[in-house]
């Protein structure tokens, strides 16, 4: 039995902390594939894996059953995404006691992004604004549960200027946080610049670089665009000169393996990989590797 650790204590170590985030299959053959991924993905050490679930909360059951599932045949912690969207505090309470009963250990505490078909977020009647005050919830009534936030390298799209959401995430981590994961972004030099603005504004919490593979360029730049996450016009040339969907995925990989060995070689307390419950790119990225932080 491998002996769970609390979210601080994850990026103590002088290594590399890797964990992986899933999302929840809509099919039994998707749960099937994602326990086959779940799997494969175990020969690199990860602290542990994190699961999101669908706008407003349409698939939180799923998530827990993920999650679950995933624990069972890894023993690892899991966390569960969790947004203020669509839920009231009597409701965010009463999921958050089944996370806890079956034994989720961490909680990525977000606002949450505006529903399909809205563009800005809306309170719901009797719930919460910000993820400062699901940070305050958490850490007031679920002391036993680890909480990771939201920070964003590139600024988070509804914000008025970097500083401003800055001093958004300084007051997620005054709050409670543990831990800050970062937005996925394609640029290591955006997330230096982020990481030391978290220092001189006092955010003394690990700051966990996101990283997500370019497997298909089209895909890509849909993400990107929908995060406002810049793709450096090396990878972008690199990815239109590639053409095939074969070629793409080796040149997005290498991207992706280069951002990797660069932010160990700066010193990260870890890094989040965005596997989208898929193994192959994250397994090509990662072999061979050294995960040990300089």
């Amino acid at each position: 039995m491998i002996c769970l650790m609390t979210l601080a204590s994850v990026y103590q170590s002088t290594d590399c902390a890797i964990s992986f985030e899933l999302f929840p299959p809509k099919t039994s053959e998707g749960v099937d594939l994602l326990c086959k991924n779940v799997e494969r993905l175990m020969q690199f050490g990860p602290k542990y894996f994190t699961c999101t679930y669908g706008a407003g909360g349409s698939s939180q059951g799923t998530t827990l059953e993920v999650l679950q599932k995933v624990k069972e045949i890894t023993s690892l912690p899991v966390a569960s995404h969790l947004t203020c969207v669509g839920s009231t505090v009597k409701e965010l309470e009463t999921y958050l006691t089944e996370a806890s009963r079956i034994g989720v250990d961490y909680i990525v505490a977000l606002r949450g992004d505006p529903p399909k078909g809205t563009t800005q977020f809306e309170v719901t009647e009797g719930g919460l604004k910000y993820a400062n005050e699901l940070v305050e919830l958490i850490r007031g009534q679920f002391s036993d549960l680890g909480i990771a936030v939201a920070g964003y390298p590139e600024t988070h799209q509804e914000a008025v200027d970097f500083q401003t959401d800055l001093t958004n995430l300084k007051r997620k981590v005054d709050a409670g946080a543990d831990i800050v994961i970062t937005q996925l972004f394609y640029d290591n030099d955006d997330f230096y610049r982020f990481r030391d603005a978290c220092q001189k504004i006092g955010i003394e919490v690990p700051i966990v670089p996101g990283i997500l593979p370019v497997t298909n360029f089209k895909q890509a730049k849909r993400i990107a665009s929908m995060c406002k996450a810049a793709i450096p016009q090396s990878l972008e040339s690199a990815m239109t000169e590639a053409g095939d969907d074969q070629d793409q995925f080796r040149v997005g990989v290498e991207h992706a393996r280069q951002q990797t060995i660069d932010l160990v070689n700066n010193g990260v307390p870890g890094i989040h990989y965005y596997v989208l419950n898929k193994s192959e790119a994250a397994a090509d990225l990662l072999d061979g590797l050294s995960l040990t932080s300089c």
